[in-house]
């Protein structure tokens, strides 16, 4: 038979077949009383061809084309339409069953199980959904969250894409679904395990796809923000959650900022205050920790927890907690090992131990990402060419952002540097940011009392720019002495702030450091003056609690004086740097000449403030021919030993109290966290670099002439001394303190290794030590 005979068998190849499908299906779907359920319509629209047809189907298949693909495409869509319309009108008149089933198609049950609904049949789901978004009322709400619920993070690219698309037009059409919707973003944002997963996919991918899509729909709806602060808040990992957890979701947290701005204050108070609540219970040396076994300090993140396959993350995913008021047991949860700790005899030891090594290692993380936030900011506001050098932790490579929809969703790596500014607003940025910490800083950090680290976020930002350093030195000067509205605790608060800072900072030049002393040295003068009023008009004396600012004060002069007495001499020439001494023929700054009256006050500064800052200002004080100290710290040690009746008043017991706040409260102690250390390392003034050589003193006690010298700075306090036999438990009516002649005293200079104090731990108190136990 010739090949050309229209009987042939092989005719089908010279023309094409009409396009075959269920048309009768579609009329059965636009009947209000459809017969064709979703099984047997998506097992006719998924069905394959038998093993014993594949013949006859690769004979008989007809040619394809593009206008056949579309065809068919536009089919299936029309299909999938009527369907979904004939399921929402069912569901109205009663009927619940198709609605039901199209319900399921959505459940992550479905999506990873063995019979997976393909992703292709989910997206035409999807596409014909956003035909009837108009048609989504409150009884088809379980719909909606069904949609918003599935893990479409896991999905191949096609389908997150569309999913995007759908998940905007949604919200256009219904905007009652928003908080639906943002929360839904902001629980995926904290770090847990997908449901399922189409591929290899990275937890970076993930997070990529969640920042893509609230771009997209902060793109369309302006007032997003407002709605989606609280809930950021709300999913919040709670303190005791896994290091893992807290950096994930403040990074993608800081990742908000970027592409939010009105959110970036909101969100930047929200983790300071997550870092103070942990910072507060670190309330113990680092260097009394004993050191832990060596295999526990392998680094947590040497890979990328963000870089970790979906699926292979180990045993980093946080566990969840259902005991206890907020979700979490007491710290007996926090114990790795009872067994040891029982052969102790003091359990509790071992589980405080580790849980402030867990708050130690979250609070230096938490840290590290705030200030590497901060870093990027400061290199993109710096200019181009000198960006590199500003920072001393560069940045990746910028990546530029995208303003379409990338062809496989490749979002920029994270974190990357934001396209660098112009000057202006560089400035401008950085300002804006600076003024943001700074109100933080007054409504929460220094209302903290116990935080100890949280604080160096202020102190790197003001070393940026001298600007900086300004505002925050004249805030806390104007809180400390200007705002008398303020409580006494925060005033006082804030002259421990400023001492602290202006000692510790090395960016606080030799003007500035005079300009803060001028300013604490005459509020000194006006509250002694004040006090001389009312002891010559013979009014109550107030108790000492009522001098609280004024101790602190006192305290902060002290303080700074102890690191910076070589920049408050009038002829910085005549300091001879080799012994750390000045000459006979220095001069100090006009305003120090209070001190010598505050020294001899009935007040007695010596006895209240801190005993570490008092004998350390003692010692530098004589060393640097200033003061000297030592007869009224031997007067208050001898009346500490041999009270007077009825010394043990309420005054006595108001002192003890206030030094017990200024003996705990130095918050630029030295920065004890490794891996955020780098960044207060380059800008901080240890201790060591100001210290008087320890030699120096110890010659000088061994030098007859050393009594001689005693003898002529003692003539200092003649004067007190003519009213002494008038005096009332050892205070003269002039309202200074009437000081014998001292006997020789024996290493008071040593003052039981003070340098040490300030140099390479703390000069806070030491709190009660924990020992660490070795964990198995």
């Amino acid at each position: 038979m010739s090949i050309m005979d229209p009987h042939s068998r092989l005719s089908q190849f010279n023309h094409r077949t009409p396009k075959s499908g269920p048309v009768s299906s579609v009329n059965r779907f636009m009947d209000p009383q459809p017969k064709v359920t979703l099984e047997k319509f998506t097992k006719r629209s998924s069905s394959k061809p038998s093993p014993a047809n594949t013949s006859s189907l690769f004979t008989q298949r007809p040619i394809a084309t593009n206008s056949r693909v579309k065809q068919d495409e536009k089919y299936k869509k029309d299909l999938y339409l009527a369907f979904v319309n004939d399921a929402l009108q069912q569901k109205l008149n009663g009927r619940s069953e198709a609605f039901d089933q199209l319900v399921d198609q959505f459940n992550p049950k479905n999506i990873a199980g063995d019979g997976a609904v393909p992703s292709a049949q989910l997206r035409l789901w999807i596409v014909a959904l956003s035909h009837v978004l108009s048609r989504l009322e409150r009884r088809h709400s379980a719909l909606v969250e069904a949609i918003v619920n599935m893990p479409w993070t896991t999905m191949d690219t096609v389908f997150v894409k569309s999913y995007t698309v759908f998940i905007g037009m949604l919200l256009s059409a219904r905007p009652e679904y928003l908080s639906l919707v943002l929360g839904k973003i902001a629980q995926d944002l904290t770090y847990r395990h997908p449901e399922s997963s189409s591929g290899p996919l990275t937890r970076r991918v993930i997070y990529d796809r969640l920042h893509y899509l609230l771009q997209h729909l902060l793109s369309l709806i302006p007032t997003l923000p407002s709605t989606l602060q609280p809930l950021l808040v709300r999913n919040f990992p709670h303190k005791r959650q896994p290091q893992v957890a807290q950096v994930a979701y403040i990074r993608n947290l800081l990742r908000v900022t970027e592409y939010c701005p009105e959110l970036a204050d909101r969100i930047l108070a929200t983790i300071i205050d997550r870092a103070i609540q942990v910072d507060v219970e670190i309330q113990v040396e680092l260097e009394e920790l004993e050191e832990e076994d060596p295999q526990d300090h392998d680094e947590i993140f040497e890979l990328d927890p963000f870089d970790t396959v979906v699926g292979q993350e180990g045993d980093d995913e946080p566990e969840s907690e259902s005991d206890g008021e907020d979700g979490f047991d007491d710290l007996s949860d926090l114990s790795s090992d009872d067994g040891d700790a029982e052969e102790t005899g003091n359990p509790d030891i071992h589980r405080d131990a580790k849980h402030i090594h867990d708050m130690v290692n979250k609070l230096d993380a938490i840290l590290k990402l705030i200030f590497d936030h901060f870093n990027r900011l400061h290199a993109a506001a710096a200019a181009p060419a000198t960006a590199t050098a500003t920072s001393p932790f560069p940045s990746s490579p910028a990546t530029p952002r995208f303003t379409s929809p990338p062809s496989a969703l490749d979002m920029p790596d994270f974190p990357a540097s934001p396209a660098p500014l112009s000057f202006e607003r560089g400035r401008a940025l950085r300002r804006s940011q600076f003024h943001t910490l700074l109100s933080i800083f007054d409504r929460t950090i220094i209302r903290t009392f116990k935080s100890r680290y949280t604080q160096f976020l202020i102190f790197w930002y003001s070393s940026l720019d001298p600007e900086f350093s300004d505002l925050f030195q004249g805030m806390l000067v104007e809180k400390a002495l200007l705002t008398q509205d303020q409580p006494a605790v925060t005033r006082a608060a804030a002259a421990s702030y400023i001492a602290s800072f202006v000692s510790r900072a090395q960016f606080v030049d030799r003007d500035g450091t005079r300009r803060v002393m001028s300013v604490l040295c005459t509020f000194l003068q006006s509250h002694l003056d004040a006090f001389d009023v009312i002891l010559q008009t013979g009014q109550e004396l107030p108790s000492v609690a009522h001098h609280s600012v004024f101790y602190a004060v006192t305290q902060a002069v002290f303080l700074i004086f102890c690191f910076r007495w070589r920049d408050l001499q009038e002829d910085e020439g005549d300091v001879d740097e080799s012994l750390g001494t000045a000459s006979s023929g220095k001069k100090w700054m006009p305003e120090l000449s209070i001190v010598q009256r505050v020294l001899t006050s009935l007040l007695n500064p010596l006895k209240v403030c801190s005993s570490n800052v008092v004998m350390q200002f003692a010692r530098v004080a004589q060393a640097t021919d200033f003061a000297y100290c030592y007869s009224i710290l031997e007067v208050n040690k001898r009346s500490d030993y041999n009270p007077t009746p009825g010394q043990r008043s309420r005054a006595t017991i108001d002192g003890e109290s206030l030094n017990a706040e200024l003996n705990t409260f130095f918050p630029f102690d030295p920065y004890r966290l490794p891996k955020s250390s780098p960044y207060i390392q380059g800008v901080y003034r240890e201790w060591s670099s100001v210290a008087i050589d320890e030699d120096d003193d110890e010659d000088d006690d061994d030098d007859d002439d050393g009594d001689e010298e005693e003898e002529d700075i003692y003539d200092i306090y003649s004067d007190s001394l003519k009213s002494a036999e008038d005096n009332n438990h050892g205070l003269t009516r002039s309202g200074h303190l009437a000081i014998p002649k001292p006997e020789p005293l024996q290493n008071l200079s040593d003052a039981d290794g003070l340098g040490e104090s300030f140099g390479g731990m703390s000069i806070s108190p030491a709190q009660p030590k924990i020992p660490v136990l070795l964990v198995s």
